[in-house]
Formats: C-alpha cells, structure tokens, sequence
C-alpha cells in the first residue's frame, strides 16, 4: 500500500498530491510538467503536531518491492512491504505501521525545521532479514535471492524532548525515557544535511519538444525526434530504444528490455545454443542460434511477480526477431516503470525458472556470474480483446486487471 505526498508546483506554488511511485510532477493550475530527481533516494517527514518544540526527526526505512528466491529446485515469490527503523536508539518504534498511509507525507528539504537523526544501521541488512523472513523458514537454504521493482526511501518520524522524555510529536505522547537527557542524540545528530531536489523541466534535450509519459514513467519519450530518455544523475541520458509496428492501428505498445549477457562462472552461456542445451528445452536446435548471441527479455513495467516470471520466460525462450523501427510518434505507449537495471537483477531467476532439468542450474546459482551487454528497450505491439491485451506475433496474453494492479507495487 503506497502513500500520499503533497508538494507545492514550483512554477506557480500551486497545491499538489503525488503518489508514492510518481516521477511526474503536473501541475493542474499552470499546467508545467518536472521530472522529480533526488540523489540515492527520497527522503519524507511525517506532519508534527508540536508547533512550539524543537522537533527531532528519526529515520525509517521504506522499502516495497517484489522478493524473488531459489530454493528446493523452484522459484518462489513474495511481495515485502516495511517501514522499518533505521538507527539503534532505545524507545523508538521498530516499525512506523500504517501511518505513511494514514498520513500526507511532504519531501524533506534544506528549508525543512528541525534536527534529523543520521541513519546507521545498513538498509541493506534490514531489506535482507525482511526478505528471508518472506522466503520462508530462516533454517531454509536459498540459493539465490533477488529485488526487482523495489522503491526505497526513507520516511522521517517527528519527535520531542521534555523533562528527560522522549514525545511522539504526532500524538504528542511520551515514548520512552531518556537516561541522558538530550545528550543521547548527539552521537545521531546528522550535520549541515543537503537534500535537495531537482525539479527537471520536461523538454527533450535533443529538439526542446515536451517529453511524454505518465506520473509513474522512469522513461519519457519525445515523438517529434523519436527519442527515449532516462534520468541519471540529475540528467536526461537518451536510450536505445525501437518499435515492433502493429497490424491495428488501435494496439497497445507494452515496454520490455532485451538484454544481452554472457555467463562464464557457475554455467557456460556465450550463445543462445548454450541456453537451449543448458535448459533442456525441448526445441531443435538450429546451426545458427550457436552464434546468436544471447538475450533476456523482461517487462518493462511492474506487474505482479508471477506474471512478471512468465512473461520473461516465454519472451526469452522464444528469442523471436522482430521487424522494428524507431517512430513513436501517434503510436499508444504504455508506460515503462521498470529501469533496465532491474532487467539485469533477473537473469539468475529468469535462468532458474527457465531451466527443466534442475540439478544443471540450481546447485550452481551461488557461482554464476552475468556480464552484461547492451539492453534496448522494446515495444511489442498488443490488442485489447475484452479483458485480456494479446501479444499480436507470439498471441500472448496479459490479464487488464494483472497491469493495473502493477502500477500500485
């Protein structure tokens, strides 16, 4: 379950709601569109009820995301939803439960008032205990867990101090004693932070057009010169980018990446031969795939991870060429909400799931090691047919309701 974030238009001061996934600041009173960049991730504090304290804000970390495991020669899955505490100061919460989405959250700024907390325990140690708590028994033996489509953030929870009290200043109640009164934050007390956000006016860096995409784009699109664009460090960076052309005029185009890689450690796969023999397809194997060099395909948008799972594997097991072109102009594109750093988090999963004899994979996955190569983004043409949005070359389906509910995660 996400939450709410209000924020002001910097063009006009103009009263804004965003969600938790959004990217896309638009304004609904000047009509401006920025992309919202922050370094590393964003941070968001909690509204005080404490107008005349000095308020203390304490870190938590926010992670959701969806989990992937191997174990026992199957592929499990786990949605992880925490909001968990991030420093070791006795009386303050483990967790801050519902209230990001009870509440409207703000972005933490330089002009934000108070004293922050530093961060000190390793968000990655708390995002892994969170993850093997949802792959199962903590004895189990995992060989290999990954993240993909995870949003991470940290949520800032108000607090106070009186008469050697540590006060929520939410509900303006005492939590915890302190033994040392003030002193006890000195040691967390974060100095001079610089948090700023980047508010990124939308025109393409290549011919000034407005860029296109949704609240929740992580990639915009220019249809005037048929370009794609990703924020990296603060900037527009243009990425390959092509269009499989549709029969019907009205298809939908759904994103995916396909990504070159090569695996020397663990497996052998320099081919998309070795993948095939590797995996015991049951496929005839062709002269030609010995030198066809090997790509993963997944979902350039979030969906739930079974869907997710399946969607790869067929794409990848087929290896289908398609005939593409560059044009995006007047084409309905679907939005791409999954970076292409999140293909390449797949692979070992992908591989495992993909694979029918599982003692040549599983036993190994600890060992394999992918080089990455080039990754495109890709947009397969699809038809609405009632409920269901079908594939037009591989007749593929993906359930409507599957799509909507990924933009949620």
């Amino acid at each position: 379950m996400g939450f709410t974030i209000e924020q002001t238009c910097p063009q006009c001061g103009g009263a804004i709601e965003l969600d938790e996934t959004d990217h896309l600041l638009s304004c609904p009173y000047c009509g401006v569109k920025n992309y919202i960049f922050a370094p590393n991730y964003f941070r968001y504090a909690l509204p005080h009820k404490a107008p005349n304290k000095n308020i203390i804000y304490a870190p938590f970390l926010r992670f959701k995301g969806n989990v992937f495991f191997c174990k026992d020669m199957s592929v499990g899955h786990r949605v992880v939803d925490i909001a968990h505490v991030g420093l070791d100061l006795k009386g303050l919460p483990v967790s801050l439960g519902l209230r990001p989405q009870a509440m409207k959250v703000t972005f933490v700024t330089p002009e934000t008032e108070g004293t922050f907390l530093k961060f000190t325990l390793k968000a990655s140690e708390i995002v892994d205990r969170a993850g093997r708590l949802s792959s199962g028994r903590l004895s189990d033996q995992v060989l290999h867990r990954t993240y993909i489509g995870e949003t991470m953030s940290v949520i800032y929870l108000p607090l106070y101090t009186e008469k050697d009290m540590l006060f929520d200043a939410i509900l303006n109640r005492p939590i915890a004693k302190l033994a040392n009164g003030d002193e006890a934050f000195e040691p967390f007390i974060h100095k001079n932070p610089k948090w700023d956000l980047t508010f990124m006016a939308t025109l393409c860096p290549q011919c000034g057009w407005n860029l296109e995409g949704d609240r929740d784009s992580v990639i915009l699109t220019c249809a005037n010169c048929d370009t794609a664009w990703e924020v990296r460090q603060g900037a527009f960076d243009r990425i390959q980018h092509k269009v499989v052309p549709g029969r019907n005029p009205e298809c939908v185009y759904l994103p995916f990446w396909k990504t070159s890689a090569t695996a020397r450690e663990g497996v052998e796969i320099q081919s998309f031969a070795d993948f095939i023999r590797i995996t015991n397809q049951p496929r005839v194997l062709g002269k030609e795939w010995d030198n066809a060099p090997m790509h993963f395909w997944s979902p350039a948008f979030k969906i739930r991870p079974k869907v997710f799972l399946n969607l790869s594997r067929q794409f990848t097991i087929s290896q289908k060429t398609y005939h593409s072109e560059e044009g995006i102009k007047g084409k309905r594109l679907y939005s791409v909400t999954l970076p292409w750093t999140e293909a390449a988090q797949s692979m070992k999963v992908l591989l495992a799931s993909s694979t029918l004899t599982k003692n040549r994979v599983y036993p190994y996955l600890p060992q394999i090691r992918f080089e990455v190569g080039r990754s495109e983004l890709i947009y397969l043409p699809f038809m609405e047919k009632g409920h269901e949005m079908i594939q037009e070359d591989m007749d593929i389906s993906i359930n409507k309701n599957s799509l909507e509910f990924g933009r949620s995660l």
